[in-house]
C-alpha cells in the first residue's frame, strides 16, 4: 500500500518539463537535476514534494525525446508513483526501469493537495480527502517483478538475467 499527497498536472506534459533541456550540464548529478524535476509545469514541486507524494497528470504524460532523465528525477524528488490517463510508451517502460510505478487509470476525480493511497495488486486508488475510489488494471506480472526488485537493473543483477518466472 502507497500513500501521498496528489501534485496535478495537465495533458501533454512532455519530458521537457519533466527535466529541463537547460539543465542538461546536470544530467551526471541526478540528484543535483532532481531539485528541477517539473519546475516547467510547477515551479512549487520540486521543493515542496514529499517523499511518497504522487505526479498525477491527464493525457500522454511523458511525450517528447526519450530522456530516460525524466523519470529518474520523479523518482529522486520523491514521488512514490506516476498517476496519468495515458503515458507516452517510451516514458511509461523508464518508468518501469528505474522502478517507479505507472499506472494509468482515471485521474479526473482527483484534486492537488487529495491524500490517496493505492494498492497496486488489488489495482485501487482510494481518495481520502473526497472518499472516490478508482480503478485500474493492475501491473503486468513481468512489470510488477521488476518493480518488486527495484527497477530493471537490480531485476538483472539480481536474476543474473532478465527473470519473469
Amino acid at each position: 500500500m502507497m500513500r501521498g499527497k496528489v501534485w496535478k498536472f495537465g495533458d501533454d506534459v512532455s519530458t521537457d518539463l519533466i527535466c529541463p533541456g537547460r539543465y542538461y550540464h546536470l544530467r551526471s548529478n541526478l540528484s543535483e537535476l532532481a531539485k528541477h524535476a517539473l519546475e516547467d509545469a510547477d515551479p512549487e514541486f520540486a521543493a515542496n514534494v514529499e517523499k511518497g507524494d504522487f505526479v498525477v497528470a491527464g493525457r500522454n504524460f511523458g511525450l517528447g525525446s526519450s530522456r530516460e532523465h525524466a523519470p529518474v528525477i520523479i523518482k529522486l524528488a520523491g514521488a512514490g508513483a506516476v498517476l496519468a490517463e495515458s503515458f507516452a510508451r517510451i516514458f511509461y517502460r523508464n518508468c518501469i526501469n528505474v522502478g517507479l510505478p505507472a499506472i494509468e487509470c482515471d485521474t479526473s476525480k482527483f484534486e492537488a493537495g487529495d491524500e490517496i493511497d493505492i494498492d497496486l495488486a488489488a489495482g485501487i486508488i482510494r481518495d481520502l480527502t473526497n472518499g472516490a475510489t478508482v480503478t485500474f488494471a493492475p501491473l503486468e506480472p513481468a512489470m510488477q517483478k521488476i518493480l518488486d526488485d527495484g527497477g530493471l537493473v537490480e531485476h538483472i543483477k539480481k536474476h543474473q538475467g532478465f527473470s519473469i518466472a
